[in-house]
């Protein structure tokens, strides 16, 4: 079994990330997709960042019962920071049956090389890139085993979010799950 692997803070989960996950498996790219909420990454800043249950919690309000999509806190019990190449080698080790693709945006593409061992993580793993507005992708100058997926472009960010949610009074949840709005809504997250 093919495993996509999308990891991220999830801060909070969109509809982008969800079309995404549906794509892939519907287009065969995977044969599930795993939303891993990363407890740090340690190439962004931490702040305004939610703690890893209530992450954890909305991206399963989002995922729901979603036939080939999962959330996973695997890295939750990991030492940190959450490195890549030993999230996948760890999972490696407890799913020896399936194979793990790393599914990631351009733009971290854009940035693959400052990842903590990148070059061992090509060496294992094969790698689907899908379009970010901004971060165009060479095609011919990717290594064997990346592939660029032609998916839809979303128009949507987290960090939009969490910017309406704080600074807008009208806003409505628009790009979220209704059940991940009624719960910011209700803990009162982002505001």
């Amino acid at each position: 079994m093919t495993v996509g692997l999308y990891g991220g803070s999830f801060n909070p989960i969109h509809e982008g990330h969800l079309s995404l996950g549906r794509w892939l498996v519907s287009h065969a790219l995977v044969d599930e997709l795993w939303f891993l909420v990363s407890p740090q990454n340690p190439l962004k800043p931490a702040t305004g960042l939610l703690d890893d249950d209530a992450r954890l919690h909305l991206a399963q309000l989002a995922v729901g019962r979603k036939r080939h999509l999962r959330v996973s806190d695997f890295e939750f019990r990991l030492p940190r920071p959450s490195f890549m190449v030993h999230t996948l080698g760890a999972l490696r080790t407890a799913y020896p049956d399936r194979d793990f693709v790393l599914v990631i945006g351009a733009d971290n593409w854009h940035r693959f090389p400052q990842w903590y061992q990148s070059d061992e993580i090509l060496r294992h793993h094969r790698i689907l890139i899908y379009p970010r507005s901004g971060f165009p992708i060479d095609e011919a100058s990717l290594p064997t085993g990346v592939t660029l997926v032609h998916t839809p472009l979303f128009y949507i960010s987290s960090t939009q979010i969490r910017e309406a949610i704080a600074h807008n009074p009208a806003y409505n949840g628009f790009g979220l799950n209704p059940r991940v709005w009624a719960e910011i809504k209700a803990k009162g997250y982002y505001r």
